[in-house]
């Protein structure tokens, strides 16, 4: 009787890798990438955000327009200055805070070209005042008070009005001083903000009426990297300032307080 040779070809039935069991899927590292991914997208999509709310509402110059014909006679210098923020809305304006030399007075840089800062330096210039010359004479007298920030051993005309932090300290020293809440009914037509960005950099920007039915809400004229816009962005910063400029002479209103004199440092 034949020798059965079954052991022989188990010994040899399967030639290649040990199988190996099949791995544990890391559900939580899937997730913590997931989360990291959408907090980087977040943080770096978030420049983005005012521009599609302003595409979404839709705003236009004609609705400016009608705003600006209810504004720019008023015997109101804030209202005149919302009026001319409006206005400056519409010009086609590219981001750029480079340093130029520039003349004195009303010196200004490339009318296509401006910063954040040049928004408001530009309007309030609307209202015949040159804060070039007012920052300049203010700092020339009281330079010590004012930001030590650029190394700067004195005031330089070219530069120290386009500086957010320079301004801020002015109006400080020069204008009405708000209340930075975060209540709509808090901010009127012509008001100046500032807020503090989330990389700690200083945005500034002027309050004016919204477009159509957002009539009655605080929108803003401001230029944060693409150019001058018309949008509804007021609290989606941090606010860290909130002036009125020229001061209020007949009264000082509720929430205000002018600060006129050197502050302390």
């Amino acid at each position: 009787m034949a020798r059965s040779r079954q052991g022989f070809y188990n010994t040899i039935e399967y030639i290649g890798p040990r199988p190996q069991k099949p791995k544990r899927s890391n559900f939580f590292g899937g997730w913590v990438i997931l989360v990291i991914a959408i907090g980087i997208g977040c943080w770096f999509g978030r420049p983005l955000v005012p521009f599609l709310k302003a595409a979404q509402e839709g705003v236009s110059m004609e609705q400016a327009e009608i705003l600006i014909s209810s504004l720019q006679d008023s015997p109101n210098p804030a209202q005149r200055l919302a009026a001319a923020a409006l206005i400056h809305s519409g010009e086609n304006i590219s981001f750029d805070p480079a340093y130029y030399r520039i003349a004195y007075p009303d010196g200004d840089v490339a009318p296509t070209k401006g910063a954040e800062a040049d928004v408001v330096i530009r309007c309030v210039r609307k209202l015949g005042i040159d804060l070039q010359k007012e920052v300049h004479e203010d700092m020339k007298s009281h330079f010590r008070y004012y930001p030590q920030l650029w190394g700067a051993s004195g005031p330089d005309t070219n530069i120290d009005h386009r500086r957010v932090a320079n301004l801020q300290r002015f109006f400080e020293r020069k204008g009405t001083t708000l209340t930075a809440s975060r209540e709509a009914a808090d901010y009127q037509p012509g008001d100046i903000v500032i807020w503090s960005l989330a990389n700690a950099d200083k945005h500034i920007g002027i309050i004016v009426p919204g477009p159509g039915t957002h009539m009655a809400e605080p929108w803003v004229v401001h230029n944060i990297g693409a150019g001058v816009k018309w949008e509804n962005t007021l609290f989606d910063y941090k606010i860290e300032a909130h002036f009125r400029y020229p001061a209020e002479k007949d009264s000082t209103p509720p929430k205000a307080k002018v600060i006129s004199e050197e502050p302390s440092i």
